[in-house]
C-alpha cells in the first residue's frame, strides 16, 4: 500500500512540475522566460533550460545579453551529455562571436565533444581523428592557453587508441593466418608510432609474421620471402639494437639463415 502511495505522490509531483514548466513556456514575458531559463540552468535542469533558451533566442538576438545566453544555451547541451548538439552550438558561437574572450574556451570544448564521442578502439575512429585535428587546431590558434596541456594529453590519448585499434587489426590478421597482411600491418604500426613504448615489439612481430608467411608459402616462393625476413630483421637491428627483444629476433634470423643455406 505504501508503495502505491509513494508512486502516486511521485506521479503527482512530476505532473505538477510539467504543468508549471508549460506555464513558463507559454508566458509572453521574455524577460521572465530568460530569468526562468537561467534558474533551470543553475538547477541543472538542462532539458527545461534548453527549451526556454531556444524559445527566447530570436528575441534577445542583438541585445547585450545575447552572447552570454547563447553560451549558456550551448553549455546546457554539453552538460546534458548531448555532444552532437553541443558541438554544433559551440561552432556557431565562434562564428557569431569571433572576438569574444570566451572563444578559446569554446573552441576547446568543441574539440572535447569529439573526444567525448570517441568510441572503443574496436569501432570506427572517425571522431577520434576529428578530436586530434580540432585539438591541434586549438593548440595552433591558442598556444598560450592554459588548456594547451590538457589538449595535448587528449591528443596523446587519441593516438594511443588509434594505435590500439591498429594493433588489434594486425593481431586479427595474424590469428587468421593472414601473415602477409599481418606483417604489413605490424610494420605500419612500428613506422607510424615510432615513439611508442611498443615500437620494438611491433617490429619483432613484423619479422615474425614475414617468417610465418615465408614458412607457409609454396616452395618456389620461399627463398624471396625468407630474404624479406632478413631485410626486416636488419631493420630491427638498425632501429632497436638495445631492445630486450633482440634474442628472439636473432632466433628467427638463425632459422631463416638455415633455410637459405640449405637452398644454396
Amino acid at each position: 500500500m505504501n508503495r502505491i502511495i509513494v508512486a502516486l505522490f511521485v506521479l503527482f509531483s512530476l505532473s505538477s512540475c510539467t504543468s508549471k514548466f508549460q506555464k513558463v513556456l507559454k508566458n509572453k514575458d521574455i524577460d521572465y522566460k530568460v530569468s526562468m531559463a537561467e534558474k533551470y540552468y543553475e538547477a541543472k535542469k538542462y532539458r527545461n533550460a534548453q527549451q526556454l533558451f531556444e524559445n527566447v533566442m530570436p528575441f534577445v538576438k542583438g541585445t547585450p545579453r545575447y552572447e552570454e545566453l547563447y553560451l549558456k544555451f550551448a553549455n546546457s547541451y554539453y552538460y546534458d551529455d548531448d555532444y552532437d548538439n553541443a558541438e554544433n552550438l559551440f561552432k556557431t558561437f565562434v562564428e557569431y562571436f569571433p572576438n569574444s574572450p570566451k572563444t578559446a574556451d569554446v573552441e576547446f570544448l568543441r574539440a572535447y565533444t569529439y573526444y567525448k564521442r570517441s568510441p572503443k578502439a574496436e569501432l570506427d575512429q572517425t571522431t577520434t581523428n576529428k578530436t586530434i585535428v580540432t585539438m591541434q587546431a586549438f593548440i595552433d590558434a591558442h598556444p598560450t592557453s592554459e588548456k594547451v596541456k590538457e589538449a595535448t594529453q587528449v591528443i596523446d590519448a587519441c593516438r594511443e587508441k588509434l594505435e590500439l585499434k591498429d594493433y588489434k587489426t594486425a593481431t586479427l590478421y595474424d590469428n587468421l593466418a593472414l601473415y602477409r597482411a599481418a606483417a604489413v600491418s605490424y610494420g605500419l604500426l612500428s613506422d607510424n608510432y615510432p615513439d611508442s613504448k611498443n615500437a620494438d615489439k611491433y617490429k619483432l612481430l613484423t619479422v615474425q609474421a614475414y617468417y610465418k608467411f615465408a614458412e607457409n608459402s609454396f616452395a618456389d616462393k620461399q627463398k624471396d620471402r625468407y630474404e624479406k625476413v632478413i631485410e626486416e630483421y636488419n631493420d630491427f637491428v638498425d632501429r632497436f639494437s638495445d631492445s630486450p627483444l633482440m634474442p628472439e629476433a636473432k632466433k628467427i634470423k638463425k632459422q631463416t639463415d638455415n633455410f637459405l643455406n640449405i637452398k644454396k
